[in-house]
């Protein structure tokens, strides 16, 4: 599988980075450890994780589980070597974590040392935060989100004192690489701005969602990505399965993220977002495309993308997308014609 830079970190990624949200809810302990094997031969060599999961659904009991079932895996088959590992501190509002404290220097050190002992490694490669204190437009909030009642002092304030904690992070050898997710170009200018005036760590990527139906990165983001060299690492490229047609006619399969509880696909599930799904399977289909190759194939080849995030309950399901692999496929022809596409189904949820 190619590679590509991982921001300024001098780190080469796989095309397709391994997401584990499932691991310990919908996906069994076993069926994890297989994924992690499956994903290292067909050369995948990202993996991402976060605190707080698994998700769908999101619970007390399991907050953790995620990292715990990597840990086992990386202890008992002596792999931590062949894998570059990110994962992610929750931010505020999570009841379940912190008692939803927000992010601050005061977090930082013991989040970095949980996580560290469930997933059993020294060192962090890449250390995010998972969402702004501030708010953020993700997650279906871009219909009503208002930044007005921001202080903007507090914010940057906020920012600066975690850098400063990263900082004495990396010096310790805890953390290597520090990333953002569901960030905006404002927020992520500013964290490169109070970074190098301070010699501080540096934003090396950004965790969004991105998506042939989720184009919010295209923009202002993508100019900010282009020119700082912040690698966008895409998540929910399938639209949360949509994309795979299989929830096509109000279908809920066995063991899919809406069966697990997830009805609406976190507020994806729409008509528009009906229409715009038999949109590109019949592109796909047109071409003799697989349209999950078609959707990771689209967003890989996008100048600001560093890897795809990629999800599968089970191992049959990540087979499918790791050996059906393909950028060739999106040639200048298919490009155009799925702006095009875009055109026509702008933001359907």
């Amino acid at each position: 599988m190619d590679t590509k830079a991982l921001g300024q970190t001098g780190l080469q990624v796989s095309e397709l980075c391994l997401g584990t949200m499932t691991f310990g809810v919908q996906t069994s302990e076993a069926g994890a450890q297989r994924q992690l094997d499956m994903a290292l031969e067909y050369g995948v060599n990202f993996l991402d994780t976060a605190e707080m999961y698994p998700v769908n659904p999101v619970s007390k009991e399991t907050i953790g589980r995620t990292e715990e079932i990597i840990g086992r895996w990386i202890n008992q088959s002596g792999k931590r070597d062949r894998y570059i590992i990110a994962t992610k501190h929750s931010g505020e509002g999570l009841g379940y974590v912190r008692n939803g404290a927000p992010i601050s220097a005061k977090t930082i050190a013991d989040t970095i040392e949980g996580s560290l002992k469930r997933l059993q490694i020294d060192c962090i490669d890449l250390y995010q935060f998972h969402w702004p204190n501030r708010g953020s437009f993700a997650f279906r909030k871009q219909w009503h989100f208002d930044p007005s009642s921001q202080n903007k002092t507090e914010t940057l304030d906020n920012m600066a004192e975690c850098l400063f904690e990263l900082q004495k992070q990396v010096d310790k050898g805890t953390i290597k690489h520090f990333g953002l997710s569901n960030e905006s170009a404002w927020g992520t200018a500013n964290w490169l701005r109070i970074a190098d005036a301070n010699g501080l760590p540096r934003v090396q990527s950004i965790q969004n969602e991105y998506s042939l139906m989720y184009r919010m990165a295209d923009t202002d983001l993508a100019e900010l990505m282009c020119n700082e060299e912040v690698s966008l690492l895409p998540y929910s490229t399938l639209a949360t399965g949509l994309l795979t047609g299989k929830y096509r006619n109000g279908a809920t399969p066995d063991g899919s993220r809406a069966f697990a509880g997830d009805t609406n696909l976190g507020g994806r599930r729409t008509e528009r977002a009906h229409i715009a799904v038999e949109a590109y399977l019949s592109f796909a289909q047109e071409r003799g495309i697989d349209p999950i190759n078609l959707a990771y194939a689209w967003t890989a080849k996008r100048p600001f993308v560093g890897s795809v995030i990629i999800g599968a309950t089970t191992s049959e399901q990540l087979e499918h997308m790791l050996a059906g692999h393909d950028t060739s496929v999106i040639t200048d022809e298919v490009n155009y014609a799925i702006n095009e596409l875009h055109r026509a189904h702008p933001s359907p949820f």
